[in-house]
């Protein structure tokens, strides 16, 4: 039974020895497969930067046309600008848009005041017409009870001392 007894502890111990030596070696592949990832996550943040290459000093129309120089980096150092120019649009149009309104109202206004003149024109004409003294006469003979007539003595001149 001694014999027995020494043997499982000498299992158990070599059990161990053994755990232990795949335990290590589990931790030396870990870390291998730490700084395996490590790297590729340098080499990753290297590669997918955002800014993007930078552009030739020459400015062909063949980038132009092609829309290369729009690069986000050049658009986001120029978006005030942007900004500046959509916002100067917006108000060239909209006072565009006034000033048509306001000529339209001006052309009609401009219309109703010479209809208000010739209409004007036309009632003094008709009171004129009507305040001459023949109408005024003919009015008067029309009406007979009215105790207006004409004057047979010609006015005279009052004069009074003071």
């Amino acid at each position: 039974m001694g014999k027995k007894k020494d043997d499982i502890e000498l299992e158990i111990q070599e059990a161990v020895v053994e755990e232990k030596a795949d335990q290590t070696t589990l931790k030396g592949e870990a870390e291998e497969m730490k700084e395996q990832a490590r790297k590729t996550i340098q080499k990753i943040k290297e590669q997918a930067k955002e800014e993007d290459p930078k552009l030739t000093p020459t400015l062909t129309l063949r980038t132009i046309l092609g829309g290369d120089f729009l690069t986000a980096d050049m658009v986001r150092r120029q978006i005030w600008l942007f900004l500046l120019m959509v916002l100067f649009t917006i108000v060239y149009v909209a006072f565009r848009y006034q000033c048509q309104q306001d000529m339209i109202a001006i052309d009609k206004l401009e219309k109703e005041v010479l209809d208000a003149k010739y209409k004007a024109l036309s009632c003094s004409s008709t009171l004129t017409e009507k305040c001459r003294e023949s109408h005024v006469l003919e009015a008067l003979k029309q009406n007979k009870d009215s105790v207006l007539h004409v004057a047979d003595q010609p006015p005279y001149i009052i004069y009074i001392d003071e």
